[in-house]
Protein backbone atom coordinates (compact mmCIF):
# COMPACT_ATOMS: atom_id res chain seq x y z
CA UNK A 1 0.00 0.00 0.00
CA UNK A 2 1.34 3.43 -0.91
CA UNK A 3 1.15 6.29 1.56
CA UNK A 4 1.47 9.98 0.87
CA UNK A 5 3.98 12.10 2.74
CA UNK A 6 1.16 13.56 4.83
CA UNK A 7 0.32 10.13 6.18
CA UNK A 8 -2.70 9.35 4.02
CA UNK A 9 -3.15 6.69 1.38
CA UNK A 10 -2.58 7.60 -2.27
CA UNK A 11 -5.83 6.79 -4.07
CA UNK A 12 -6.23 5.67 -7.64
CA UNK A 13 -2.94 3.79 -7.97
CA UNK A 14 -3.21 0.97 -10.50
CA UNK A 15 -0.80 -1.93 -10.78
CA UNK A 16 0.58 -3.64 -13.88
CA UNK A 17 3.28 -6.10 -14.85
CA UNK A 18 5.88 -4.54 -17.16
CA UNK A 19 8.07 -6.50 -19.57
CA UNK A 20 11.35 -5.19 -20.95
CA UNK A 21 11.38 -6.31 -24.60
CA UNK A 22 14.32 -6.35 -27.01
CA UNK A 23 13.20 -5.80 -30.60
CA UNK A 24 15.99 -6.90 -32.96
CA UNK A 25 17.48 -3.98 -34.86
CA UNK A 26 15.35 -1.41 -33.02
CA UNK A 27 16.26 -1.41 -29.33
CA UNK A 28 14.78 -2.17 -25.92
CA UNK A 29 11.31 -1.03 -24.90
CA UNK A 30 8.85 -1.48 -22.00
CA UNK A 31 5.38 -2.97 -22.52
CA UNK A 32 2.51 -3.89 -20.21
CA UNK A 33 2.40 -7.68 -19.78
CA UNK A 34 -1.03 -9.24 -19.26
CA UNK A 35 0.10 -12.77 -20.17
CA UNK A 36 2.44 -13.60 -17.26
CA UNK A 37 5.53 -13.92 -19.45
CA UNK A 38 9.04 -14.80 -18.28
CA UNK A 39 12.52 -13.80 -19.37
CA UNK A 40 13.41 -15.58 -22.59
CA UNK A 41 9.85 -15.76 -23.95
CA UNK A 42 9.05 -14.32 -27.37
CA UNK A 43 6.48 -11.49 -27.24
CA UNK A 44 4.46 -10.05 -30.09
CA UNK A 45 4.17 -6.29 -29.64
CA UNK A 46 2.96 -3.24 -31.53
CA UNK A 47 5.85 -1.23 -32.94
CA UNK A 48 4.99 1.70 -35.15
CA UNK A 49 2.17 0.57 -37.43
CA UNK A 50 3.05 -3.12 -37.36
CA UNK A 51 3.35 -6.06 -34.99
CA UNK A 52 6.84 -7.43 -34.36
CA UNK A 53 8.42 -10.19 -32.29
CA UNK A 54 10.80 -9.40 -29.47
CA UNK A 55 12.60 -11.22 -26.68
CA UNK A 56 11.50 -10.68 -23.09
CA UNK A 57 14.58 -9.62 -21.10
CA UNK A 58 12.85 -9.23 -17.72
CA UNK A 59 9.44 -8.76 -16.14
CA UNK A 60 8.70 -6.42 -13.23
CA UNK A 61 5.56 -7.61 -11.43
CA UNK A 62 2.88 -5.54 -9.69
CA UNK A 63 4.33 -2.10 -10.46
CA UNK A 64 2.34 0.96 -9.40
CA UNK A 65 1.29 3.33 -12.18
CA UNK A 66 3.13 6.02 -10.21
CA UNK A 67 6.41 4.05 -10.30
CA UNK A 68 6.16 2.56 -13.79
CA UNK A 69 9.31 2.50 -15.97
CA UNK A 70 7.52 4.61 -18.61
CA UNK A 71 4.60 7.04 -18.38
CA UNK A 72 1.52 4.83 -18.07
CA UNK A 73 -0.46 6.86 -20.62
CA UNK A 74 2.17 6.02 -23.28
CA UNK A 75 2.51 2.33 -22.40
CA UNK A 76 1.41 -0.24 -24.97
CA UNK A 77 0.39 -3.82 -24.23
CA UNK A 78 1.90 -7.05 -25.45
CA UNK A 79 -0.63 -8.56 -27.90
CA UNK A 80 0.61 -12.15 -28.06
CA UNK A 81 3.49 -14.50 -27.27
CA UNK A 82 5.39 -17.70 -28.06
CA UNK A 83 6.67 -19.67 -25.08
CA UNK A 84 10.36 -20.59 -25.05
Amino acid sequence: MIHSLSGGIVKGAKYNDFAKIEIPGEGIFWYIDTFGLSAGDCAIVPFGKKLVEGKVLRVDKHVSSQASPIPIKHAKEIVGFKKK
